[in-house]
C-alpha cells in the first residue's frame, strides 16, 4: 500500500461535520474504503478520495491513522471481523452439517451482496508480489475460512451426505469461488440485489455436484426436448 499522500489544496471541509470519537471516525473511514473499493476498485483509492468520501479534511484523515498502510490494515481487520460475524453466527445456528452449510453459504452470499467491494479488496490483494503483510492477513482468513468449510464438508461425509471420496479441500475453495462468481455475475447484470436469489438457485446444483447426484427428472426432460447437434445440423440444411 503506498505511502501517506500529502499537500492536496482540498483539506477546507464543504460542510460541518460531527465530531466523532476516533474509533467511530475509523470506523466510518474504513467503511468508506470498502465502498469506494465497489466504484473504482483498491487500486484506484487516494486518501484525498477516502477523506472526500467522509467529509473530512485530507489533514483530519491522519489525526485517526498514521498513515495508509494503516488503513488498509483497518480494512482487513474490519473485512475479518465481519465475515468472520457473519459467517460464524450460520456455523452455530445448529442442524445437520448439509444444513449448516447452505446457511454459511447464503450467508457468505448476503455479506459480499451488502459490501461488493469487500470481494474486490481480498482479491486485488491476492493478486499481488507474494510476502506483502496484507497479502500474509488475507492468506490467513481465507485459509482458516476454507478450514471451516472443509471441516463441515467431513461432518457430512460422516453423516451420509456427501460421497466418501468427496476431496473436502476441493470442495471448500469451489464454495468460496462459486462467491466469487455470483458477484461477477451480478456486476455484469448491473447489481448486486439480485445475488441472494441467485444463490438460493445455485445452491442445489453445486450440492447436486458435490454429491455426484444423478440428473433429476426435471434435467433429463430438458435434455430430452432439446434437439441433439445432429438434429440441429440436419434442421438448418432444409
Amino acid at each position: 500500500m503506498a505511502r501517506r499522500e500529502q499537500g492536496h489544496p482540498s483539506d477546507a471541509i464543504p460542510r460541518a461535520r460531527r465530531r466523532l470519537r476516533s474509533p467511530e471516525r475509523q470506523r466510518e473511514i474504513v467503511l468508506a474504503v470498502v465502498d469506494l473499493a465497489r466504484e473504482a476498485g483498491p487500486e484506484g483509492i487516494t486518501t484525498q478520495a477516502i477523506a472526500e468520501r467522509v467529509g473530512v479534511t485530507h489533514g483530519a484523515l491522519f489525526r485517526h491513522f498514521p498513515d495508509k498502510n494503516a488503513i488498509w490494515a483497518a480494512v482487513f481487520d474490519w473485512v475479518r471481523e465481519a465475515l468472520g460475524d457473519a459467517v460464524g453466527a450460520a456455523f452455530a445456528a445448529g442442524g445437520t452439517p448439509l444444513q449448516t452449510l447452505e446457511r454459511v453459504f447464503l450467508a457468505h452470499v448476503a455479506f459480499v451482496a451488502r459490501h461488493p467491494g469487500v470481494a474486490r479488496i481480498l482479491y486485488h490483494e491476492l493478486q499481488r508480489p507474494v510476502g506483502s503483510p496484507a497479502q500474509a492477513r488475507v492468506r490467513t482468513m481465507v485459509g482458516g475460512y476454507r478450514k471451516r468449510l472443509g471441516a463441515l464438508m467431513a461432518d457430512a461425509k460422516a453423516a451420509g451426505q456427501f460421497p466418501v471420496q468427496l476431496d473436502e479441500e476441493i470442495a471448500a475453495a469451489l464454495v468460496v469461488g462459486t462467491v466469487q462468481g455470483l458477484l461477477m455475475q451480478a456486476t455484469l447484470s448491473g447489481g448486486e440485489r439480485g445475488m441472494a436469489s441467485a444463490a438460493r438457485k445455485t445452491w442445489p446444483l453445486l450440492i447436486d455436484g458435490m454429491r455426484g447426484a444423478p440428473a433429476t427428472s426435471a434435467s433429463r426432460a430438458r435434455r430430452r426436448a432439446r434437439p441433439s447437434a445432429r438434429e440441429a445440423r440436419s434442421s438448418s440444411l432444409r
